[in-house]
């Protein structure tokens, strides 16, 4: 049975004036037929699903749609369209920055965001230690968190977020966070989740972190699913050649190769 299994799914916004003209002048432009609403779908008809231990790379320029899709497999937002099924708890590393008060210290925000994600204070008693020293943040804990240079706020989030252990850990744009050595050692943290079976979504701008780590590959592009495969290597060289060129290649228009 699959961990998570996604049909024809699609995502729609709606998007209107409501709050910026109020409620008066909104029924003034219902009743005169100037009040509009505009429709636009940020993802459309996509169809995949993971096995337990799959690792996937999600592709795509920026708007292709692939922060929305997680955000419907998590059950932020729910489709439109289609059906989204997950078996198992969810833990997904999306925003790493948010959850922070800029006036506290590294050390009060460090429970702080440990308590928003579930851990307990004996929990974080134990582990606090453990996760300083993993974001190389040892000599800041008593800075507030508006000291910090934004990479030391993605470190401390990224070191306290990767204790969790979930069925399915879904990532975005987290491991392209700090400096050369600290995104290897945290694409190595990340492998040691991976290897205890949990199944993994990973949103990359990085096709070498894709290639690298992923097992299967999804391809978006402005919603739309161009390849869902696991001939990895073949999807990211046609997405490259995308990037070159600006131009899906012919074979990959119509979905997956023949």
């Amino acid at each position: 049975m699959s961990v998570i299994e996604c049909k024809n799914v699609s995502i729609r916004y709606i998007t209107g004036d409501l709050k910026a003209i109020g409620l008066k002048e909104y029924v003034m432009r219902k009743l005169t037929g100037r009040y509009h609403v505009r429709e636009f779908w940020a993802d459309k008809n996509v169809t995949f699903s993971l096995e337990k231990g799959d690792m996937l790379g999600i592709i795509g320029s920026n708007g292709a749609g692939k922060s929305t899709l997680l955000k419907a497999i998590t059950g932020i937002m729910r489709p439109a369209e289609g059906t989204i099924r997950v078996e198992g708890q969810i833990a997904a590393l999306l925003e790493l920055a948010s959850g922070f008060d800029e006036d506290l210290t590294l050390k009060e925000n460090t429970y702080l965001r440990g308590a928003m994600l579930g851990y307990t204070k004996a929990f974080l008693d134990e582990k606090y230690d453990e996760i300083i020293s993993f974001a190389e943040l040892e000599e800041f804990e008593e800075y507030t968190f508006k000291q910090l240079s934004s990479g030391m706020k993605s470190r401390l989030a990224f070191s306290i977020a990767c204790l969790v252990d979930p069925d399915i850990l879904i990532l975005d744009e987290v491991l392209s966070v700090g400096d050369g050595a600290f995104r290897k050692k945290s694409r190595q943290r990340m492998r040691e989740i991976l290897s205890g079976g949990v199944t993994g979504i990973l949103v990359s701008h990085s096709i070498e972190q894709i290639r690298e780590m992923c097992n299967k590959v999804l391809w978006l592009d402005h919603g739309h699913q161009i390849a869902f495969s696991e001939d990895v290597s073949a999807v990211c060289d046609a997405y490259e050649q995308f990037l070159r060129t600006k131009k899906i290649p012919k074979e990959w228009i119509k979905g997956e190769r023949k």
